[in-house]
């Protein structure tokens, strides 16, 4: 059995988030990315060594996505976004956010809270990042070397992108070609 609950936030809630989080940014004023990276990512560590819900869960991976892309050096985010990401992240740095995460299963649940706050605002770069891993993963497979001795950059996988791009639209336009002699006169190149 299952039981669906759905939390719907109005503006005063939201606000409430808001204030936390901006709590949290000003007590991280002095620490450092990897301070903040490696206190987010106990975080994750204190979540594996108890049970957590699975709406819980789902939402701690985005967390570890927010976290790698930080440090991850083939990304190589610019200045202006790494200071949003690590911005989110101080939420997760503060050990006084507003659930003690101590709490049998509802310690979790503000921090839950926070991903899917921050995962909206951040939406596309957490989706590029995932696809720039998952890319990274399958080009690794596809050379038969270890994920970690790919030496792989961001630019190496928007050409890729690229490429894919360009040989996908070749392909639509060769697949809805109709013969017709005034497509072909007008449109066929020599």
């Amino acid at each position: 059995m299952s039981l669906q609950i759905t939390i719907d936030l109005n503006e005063a809630d939201l606000q409430f988030f808001i204030e936390a989080a901006r709590r949290a940014q000003a007590k991280a004023g002095d620490l450092t990315p990897k301070q903040i990276t490696d206190a987010a990512g106990k975080l994750l560590v204190e979540s594996k060594n108890v049970r957590v819900p699975e709406f819980i869960a789902s939402r701690l991976t985005k967390l570890d996505a927010m976290i790698n892309m930080v440090n991850d050096n083939g990304w190589d985010l610019s200045d202006a976004d790494k200071k949003r990401v690590l911005s989110a992240l101080t939420y997760f740095a503060d050990p006084d956010d507003v659930i003690p995460d101590n709490v049998p299963v509802l310690g979790f649940l503000d921090d839950a809270i926070m991903i899917e706050l921050c995962q909206r605002e951040l939406k596309h770069e957490i989706d590029a990042y995932e696809e720039f891993v998952a890319h990274r993963a399958a080009e690794a497979k596809h050379r038969g070397v270890d994920v970690a001795t790919l030496k792989m950059q961001r630019v190496d996988w928007l050409e890729d992108r690229r490429a894919e791009l360009q040989a996908r639209m070749t392909s639509r336009r060769r697949d809805s070609y109709v013969p017709t002699s005034f497509s072909q006169a007008l449109f066929r190149v020599s």
